[in-house]
């Protein structure tokens, strides 16, 4: 018997964008919820009721400016919590300096690399998953210069992650708007949207 992989988004609009360029037969797409401890729960409650090959946590993304344009798709080597740690007058500390665990986990080497071959124009980097998105260019020349190696902002990647460990882990990303200032009259939704569907097509090849 072939074991299904599982894809899970956050939103239904995500899932359906993945179920329409993936392989019904082979692909269980499930929208979770919003944010990295919804994304882990729901991770972990499809997980216990269900067997899978790999996971992997995709949707669209904020991308970091010079790294990602919109209309990227991107494959994260890390989803890192980049807001997990502790504020202080020195700035931030991520949980790894407070000897609290890892805030970075990484893809699974083989499936990365099968997705890569098989979306030859993705962009490889870090996907940091953050609790509030940001907002400001501030927060976003901060995010840049802290994680040199990221390519997008998500929300869920890393709560995926967590609940997946055992299992080959990836993330894939769209790009539906730059990082910084927020305007929403900017963002490139269906083009983002259309872009997953589209990438999602090539799952199963890197998966089988």
């Amino acid at each position: 018997m072939t074991l299904p992989l599982l894809v899970v988004t956050a939103v239904a609009a995500e899932a359906e964008a993945v179920r329409a360029g993936a392989d019904p037969a082979h692909v269980v797409v499930e929208a979770v919820g919003v944010g990295p401890a919804a994304a882990a729960a729901g991770t972990a409650r499809l997980l216990a009721t269900g067997t899978y090959r790999a996971v992997v946590s995709a949707g669209i993304a904020g991308g970091f400016a010079g790294r990602a344009p919109v209309g990227a798709v991107v494959l994260g080597a890390r989803s890192i919590a980049a807001d997990l740690g502790a504020e202080t007058s020195d700035g931030f500390l991520p949980v790894e300096e407070l000897g609290f665990g890892s805030s970075v986990l990484p893809a699974d080497p083989a499936l990365l690399a099968s997705l890569a071959a098989e979306l030859p124009d993705a962009i490889v980097g870090d996907v940091v998953t953050l609790s509030t998105v940001t907002g400001t260019a501030a927060t976003a020349e901060r995010l840049a210069a802290r994680y040199p190696q990221a390519v997008a902002e998500a929300m869920e990647g890393y709560g995926v992650a967590v609940a997946a460990v055992g299992l080959p882990f990836a993330e894939l990303r769209t790009i539906s708007n730059p990082i910084g200032p927020r305007d929403r009259a900017a963002w490139r939704l269906k083009e983002a949207f259309a872009a997953l569907s589209t990438a999602s097509a090539g799952l199963w090849k890197a998966c089988g």
